[in-house]
């Protein structure tokens, strides 16, 4: 049996994250922590996300809560990641990472302290985006420069950090796939004058609105015809579902820095009807 631990236990992510792990026979939920502050702070984990009493209580710190874990679940924010991995660095665990909008030097140090441990880090921890990624790297490796590639993604109002981390990613797999540099072909915005669109473009839009789960549509336009792919998720359980296979699956590994291709099998090729 798994023991977690779950930051941002009152959150969005945190509280999905704890449903499941209470209806899992594999992992066994050790506590649950927020960031020092929060208003949930002292309550049963399980009345602050509607699941009913559980004898757990939310605390306002990492140090109340991991030691006899054996990995702590983070969907929370980069500075509280980066804070929680430095701590993990420091005790050993493993640790599963799907918080986005970590750049610049925190994101130099996050890869650099999971490589350190035992760690799966992924923008996107569903097993159909996961798939997605590794069908878009095929599809772009065949159409090469020739055509023109696209993404658009959509989340919720409440979502703070654009483009998305799962967005990002498929535009890395894009320029990867063509030989293109995303720092220079990267297209965030348009407005105005702009010009004829440049062939090695790649156009990375956001739409922020409502109550939306989050949707990803890679568009590949040639002369006279286009290929649309699209994953959306109807509810966060997916990204939770994930995050729970990964953490069964990294405690068993050596220290390293992994993502859910790794999870699933994909970069060897395994049959995801197994998973």
């Amino acid at each position: 049996m798994v023991k977690a631990v779950v930051a941002g236990g009152a959150g969005r992510m945190g509280g999905r994250i704890i449903h499941l792990i209470q209806k899992s026979e594999d992992i066994k939920l050790l506590g649950a922590f927020e960031k020092p502050g929060h208003p949930a702070i002292g309550s049963d984990v399980g009345e602050v996300i509607g699941l009913g009493k559980i004898g757990l209580v939310l605390k306002g710190d990492i140090n109340e809560v991991m030691k006899d874990a054996d990995v702590l679940i983070d969907f929370t924010t980069p500075e509280s990641t980066l804070n929680n991995i430095r701590f993990i660095a420091k005790t050993g665990q493993a640790m599963v990472i799907g918080t986005t909008g970590i750049t610049g030097e925190g994101e130099k140090e996050v890869n650099q302290l999971a490589r350190t441990i035992r760690c799966v880090m992924a923008p996107n921890m569903s097993v159909g985006v996961n798939v997605l990624f590794k069908v878009v790297a095929d599809v772009s490796g065949i159409l090469s420069k020739d055509w023109d590639m696209e993404i658009v993604e959509s989340h919720h109002r409440l979502k703070k950090d654009a483009p998305s981390g799962t967005a990002m990613r498929l535009a890395k797999i894009l320029a990867d796939s063509t030989g293109r540099d995303l720092e220079k072909n990267a297209v965030y915005e348009r407005r105005g004058y702009i010009g004829v669109r440049k062939d090695e473009e790649i156009g990375i839009q956001a739409i922020r609105a409502g109550d939306i789960v989050g949707e990803h549509t890679i568009t590949f336009a040639g002369v006279g015809e286009r290929i649309e792919i699209t994953h959306r998720a109807h509810s966060r359980d997916n990204f939770a579902r994930g995050a729970l296979l990964a953490c069964t699956w990294v405690v068993r590994q050596p220290n390293g820095l992994y993502d859910m291709q790794d999870v699933l099998g994909l970069k060897e090729g395994k049959d995801l009807r197994t998973c």
